[in-house]
């Protein structure tokens, strides 16, 4: 197994829902550079499964599980042509 990059920025959503981690995650990544390298501390139980799912809709790369770390933890890498969401609904893509 490849190990996963170190975090260029690290979201800590640690007793957040998705739905609150999602808007937490996209304000924290607004104008952060392709190719970076994110790591999100997500409790929520539904994180495994709704991480992939966003990534998959908005174009960012799901990196998978960070092994090794206290808390549940996953990584994503941000895409240059990652389809925006909606700032008050990141689940949901923005509309021109």
């Amino acid at each position: 197994m490849t190990a996963l990059p170190p975090p260029d920025i690290m979201v800590d959503g640690t007793g957040l829902l998705c739905v609150t981690l999602l808007l937490r995650l996209r304000k924290q990544i607004d104008g952060a550079a392709p190719g970076t390298v994110v790591h999100v501390i997500a409790t929520d139980p539904a994180a495994p499964l709704d991480l992939p799912a966003w990534c998959h809709m908005t174009g960012h790369a799901y990196l998978g599980p960070v092994p090794g770390t206290a808390q549940p933890s996953y990584a994503l890498r941000l895409a240059a042509d990652a389809l925006p969401t909606r700032a008050d609904a990141p689940w949901h893509p923005a509309t021109p």
